[in-house]
């Protein structure tokens, strides 16, 4: 089945070669892939959350076990099979970072936030995966993940009908100054911090509220060329700016000369969604779709697009009105997950100059129903899945 699986997506994928240069280094370990999951950050006691978000001490968790059944056999709220952990725990991430390398997952992207002036959410990756004694055996690099934030998006319990802006990812100059310092001093310069050609990764979510913040295309430009020339100035040969945008969907023409036009101003490197694109309720169908707007996504730029397999879609815990009609319901196996990664693997397959970068979302998304650490419903089903496409010699 698995097999038949793979040739059937195989033959609708048609993948166009594109060249975009060689890839200089390989994963930390000689692996021959970059198997990247994202991290979302949010479950320990955050100093904004606390205050704004969650109040019990608990991060999201508190929002998490809160999730209740839409649908009868509706799979809430979410049961991890070691517990409410906090992912801002050296002790938690070290276990963390064992499995993912057991199983195939060699790179953690972390989401990364700068709210009010200040950082959020960042003690998970300084606190809980820096402060582990294994990190340096796992690549990392972050993600800025730069979207507005409602202040009953993140917890309605607490905010319930209030729409109103609580977090506003916007920055000035003089802000972005201090956040192009702090990265290269506390991530850039690690030896395990993921760079391509020589050149860290630095990913953002919004490209669009990355220019809004300059009030223009053009001083967006000026403020990405500064980070540029600081990255080089700290001694690396450049900067590659990864942009990490939602899910992604069928571009227009129209849709597609706007993302050139940010490709060719602010120099963005590669492309690579934080979701797979086009959800359905059917996984299967979900999958599919993704697959198309990977395809056009290649075949309209000319850099590199690194593929996206989901695990899931169920974000019911933070929105009272969703249903049925809002997650992915039917076919959500780990077996069909499996199928979607072979896909992926084929597609970087079959784009040798381009950087071997695969992504998943996600690590630990609990809160958006998409996650590889094992939980009391499939066990380590999700993780195996990845070993058996990344690591098959360890099936035996």
């Amino acid at each position: 089945m698995k097999d038949f699986l793979r040739l059937c997506i195989a033959a609708m994928m048609a993948p166009i070669m594109i060249g975009c240069g060689k890839n200089g280094n390989k994963p930390v370990g000689g692996d021959d892939y970059y198997v990247c999951a994202y991290v979302w950050p949010s479950c320990h006691d955050d100093s904004l959350g606390h205050v704004y978000l969650w109040p019990e001490g608990d991060g999201e968790w508190e929002v998490i076990k809160k999730g209740n059944p839409r649908f009868p056999g509706h799979y809430q709220p979410k049961q991890p099979l070691w517990g409410y952990e906090h992912d801002d725990d050296p002790r938690v991430v070290e276990r963390w970072i064992d499995e993912a390398l057991r199983h195939g997952v060699n790179t953690f992207v972390y989401d990364w936030y700068w709210f009010m002036n200040y950082p959020y959410l960042e003690e998970a990756l300084d606190d809980g995966f820096l402060g582990a004694r294994n990190c340096g055996q796992m690549n990392f690099y972050i993600m800025w993940a730069n979207h507005q934030v409602k202040k009953n998006y993140w917890n309605y319990h607490l905010h319930g009908d209030d729409t109103s802006l609580l977090f506003d990812p916007r920055v000035d100059m003089e802000q972005f100054k201090t956040i192009v310092e702090r990265v290269i001093r506390q991530y850039f310069k690690r030896s395990n911090y993921v760079k391509i050609d020589g050149c860290p990764v630095f990913g953002i979510f919004d490209m669009n509220e990355f220019v809004r913040s300059f009030g223009s295309l053009d001083r967006a430009a000026e403020a990405m060329d500064y980070f540029r020339a600081e990255v080089k100035r700290a001694g690396f040969k450049g900067l590659h700016i990864q942009q990490n945008n939602g899910g992604g969907g069928f571009l227009s023409d129209e849709a597609i000369r706007a993302q050139q036009e940010l490709v060719d101003k602010l120099g963005i490197n590669s492309h690579a969604f934080y979701n797979m694109g086009g959800f359905q309720p059917d996984y299967m169908q979900y999958g599919m779709n993704a697959i198309k707007i990977r395809q056009q996504w290649d075949e309209a730029f000319n850099i590199p697009i690194f593929p996206t397999v989901s695990i899931g879609w169920d974000d019911t815990p933070r929105f009272p009105a969703k249903g049925e009609q809002d997650i992915t319901r039917w076919n959500q196996t780990p077996q069909a997950f499996e199928s979607f990664l072979l896909a992926a693997k084929d597609f970087v397959d079959a784009h040798p100059d381009q950087p071997p970068f695969i992504m998943i979302n996600a690590w630990n998304e609990w809160i958006e129903g998409s996650y590889l650490l094992p939980d009391r419903l499939h066990g380590f089903g999700y993780l195996n899945a990845v070993r058996n496409v990344f690591k098959p010699e360890r099936e035996k």
